[in-house]
């Protein structure tokens, strides 16, 4: 056992210098570990792999499993052991989002007013601010009192730079804020020890809020903030390519996940297409093809 921390030391090391972040770094190890005491034995092949591969798609979601199975490759690459490597598992496109997971805006204004009555000033500014940018929790540390003169962010995560606009409404809330916390320069959401939030500071601090806002927890993470900010956005300008540079996505495909219709009732609305004749669906469809 001693020899396997040894390696995934070394395996988060390597992760590091390929300039991976925290939260990465932390997940892949975490899986990587998962799997070693799976197997519970210093010397295994592939056979073992595969194994643990069943007892995760038993056990898992799909794009649990899928997610786990991407870090443990990496391991095995840096392990020298590719062979060992095992094809994620095939999946349909999901066509909408689950409701039970899905934040709504009256919810996140919910959340907001909850966290501004109890006098929770830099959650409730926070809160605004991934919600009015897509901004990831890591990056609020580029959000500082220079980049509010400009209106301007610059961002420099996981090997990416981009530039977002703060709008005109969350730059006065924001000075606002920095007036009253007397905060003069540098990062302006930062723990009392001075060291920029990160996600579980800002995830505890939403949780607080459930109760009172009568949200499910289930919904209540920093993520959903962004999720929220890109439906928003797309929904209005219909632009998923400049909403995948606003986020940062190297792929569209990504984005276009942010952006699924939140409910099964809300899709099967879009397939009324005027193509059932007999009964009243036909009557109130869209004629489509009716040129000749």
């Amino acid at each position: 056992m001693e020899k396997q921390e040894t390696s995934l030391e070394q395996f988060a090391e390597w992760l590091r210098s390929r300039e991976k972040s925290r939260n990465t770094i932390d997940k892949y190890v975490r899986d990587a570990r998962h799997f070693l005491e799976y197997v519970g034995m210093e010397s295994w092949e592939k056979a073992q792999v595969l194994l643990y591969k069943e007892y995760l798609q038993k056990k898992y979601m799909t794009s649990s499993v899928n997610s786990m199975l991407v870090a443990l490759n990496c391991y095995l690459r840096f392990m020298e052991r590719p062979e060992c490597c095992v094809n994620i598992c095939r999946m349909q496109r999901r066509l909408f989002r689950e409701e039970s997971r899905e934040l709504t805006f009256q919810e996140y204004r919910n959340l907001v007013k909850i966290a501004k009555k109890e006098k929770r000033t830099q959650l409730s500014c926070i809160l605004q601010t991934i919600a009015s940018t897509g901004i990831r929790v890591s990056e609020l540390q580029y959000i500082t009192v220079e980049a509010l003169k400009s209106q301007l962010v610059e961002i420099s995560c996981k090997g990416k730079q981009r530039v977002i606009l703060l709008s005109g409404s969350l730059t006065i809330l924001l000075k606002d804020y920095c007036r009253k916390m007397k905060i003069e320069h540098g990062s302006i959401f930062v723990t009392g020890k001075g060291k920029p939030v990160d996600r579980r500071y800002v995830w505890a601090g939403m949780k607080k809020l459930c109760t009172a806002a009568n949200v499910a927890a289930t919904k209540v993470f920093p993520h959903n903030l962004r999720h929220l900010f890109a439906r928003c956005y797309y929904e209005r300008e219909k632009d998923l390519i400049r909403l995948a540079d606003y986020l940062g996505h190297s792929s569209v495909e990504t984005t276009r996940r942010y952006t699924m219709i939140s409910s099964k009732e809300a899709f099967q609305r879009q397939l009324e297409l005027g193509f059932v004749v007999n009964g009243k669906a036909g009557n109130r469809g869209i004629t489509i093809c009716a040129r000749t």
